[in-house]
């Protein structure tokens, strides 16, 4: 591979992991910069939540319920023998990285919403989730999504009269 395919490769992944695309055209509506959520401020963290990744291709909770608004500091731990991550995204990024990453199993990651994770090892992702719904999270290590290495963090919409005094 020439340099300078590798440095469009990359460039495309980056894109597709922040939520980004080339031709939003094939996507119906195209996609929100924050449409999983933006990086977090570990000093803003409401919470730890720790999560577990094993060989058994699990994360283990593989639920997580946030609140609208919240800043979470996931620590995660690989406590397999295979190297795993953490990647947050919509389904359909979750994916298209996916077949990248089985193409290219080299290939390293450095961006805010994944984290990648050595046997024995433990990384950390702080995130903050902006909007209420759903936001997916997978390991893309080749063979390990398909086996069903994912998981969700169900987004709580806040209460609009949360904080008012009547």
């Amino acid at each position: 591979m020439t340099s300078k395919t590798f440095h469009t490769l990359a460039a495309l992944v980056l894109a597709v992991a922040a939520g980004t695309s080339f031709a939003s055209g094939q996507h119906a509506g195209g996609h929100g910069g924050d449409a999983i959520g933006k990086p977090g401020v570990a000093a803003k963290a409401t919470r730890t939540v720790r999560i577990d990744m094993t060989d058994a291709m699990r994360f283990t909770p593989a639920s997580i319920a946030v609140k609208q608004g919240e800043t979470v500091r996931f620590i995660v731990k690989n406590s397999g023998q295979l190297k795993h991550e953490m990647v947050l995204g919509t389904v359909q990024e979750l994916k298209e990285h996916y077949e990248v990453m089985k193409k290219h199993p080299e290939m390293e990651h450095a961006d805010e919403n994944m984290v990648s994770v050595a046997p024995g090892q433990t990384g950390e992702i702080v995130w903050q989730f902006t909007r209420a719904g759903k936001v997916d999270f997978a390991c893309l290590q080749p063979g390990h999504y398909d086996a069903g290495m994912k998981g969700a963090v169900q987004v709580a919409a806040k209460d609009s009269h949360a904080g008012h005094k009547h």
